[in-house]
């Protein structure tokens, strides 16, 4: 009989380096994890793939699968955009000895942990101080002033959580926080 698959969530503010730290785990091939596909209602972009890059449905089935309660996690992040986990996809994953790695924001991440209890780690990933992510935010150089405050803003709210999760690393140092990141992931899939 096959061994459960687990689930790792990844969760962190905007500009905190976790989709560089996921990347940089899934691209090393050294653990035995996949990317949890998402589900949305828009279109897919060039190049994207239906179950690949997300499971591409319509507005009305997205709205149906909430209502029969086929999410672990789902947001409207825009007015009329939703995002979310399928329930089935990290079920079937796990009953084929898959482990998932997710990347959602906190309020997804609690949701899961509700569900799959020890089942799932979660990780928060955490920038240095907030001043620290302020300055990280301004040097990309893609948002306005008052993007970059939202997204402050936002990072304190999403900061509220850390103590929920079952490990909190401060990416300070990326190859740190990317060892760190990976040895946890390690000692909890085996």
């Amino acid at each position: 009989m096959n061994k459960k698959g687990k689930i790792i969530v990844l969760s962190a503010p905007s500009g905190c380096g976790k989709s560089t730290i996921i990347n940089s785990i899934l691209g090393s091939g050294e653990l035995d994890l996949r990317f949890s596909v998402s589900a949305t209602n828009r279109a897919p972009r060039a190049g994207e793939e239906d179950g690949v890059n997300y499971h591409f449905i319509t507005t009305e089935q997205f709205r149906d699968a909430i209502a029969a309660d086929e999410f672990v996690e789902w947001e409207q992040v825009y007015p009329g955009r939703y995002y979310g986990t399928l329930r089935r996809e990290l079920k079937d994953a796990a009953e084929r000895g898959e482990n998932t790695i997710l990347d959602i924001d906190v309020k997804g991440a609690m949701a899961v942990k509700k569900q799959f209890g020890d089942d799932a780690l979660l990780i928060f990933i955490m920038p240095p101080s907030i001043e620290d992510l302020r300055n990280r935010l301004v040097k990309r150089g893609t948002d306005t002033p008052q993007v970059i405050e939202e997204r402050v803003g936002k990072a304190e709210y999403e900061l509220s959580f850390a103590d929920n999760f079952d490990l909190r690393i401060v990416n300070d140092d990326l190859p740190v926080a990317v060892a760190a990141t990976e040895s946890a992931i390690s000692a909890f899939i085996k």
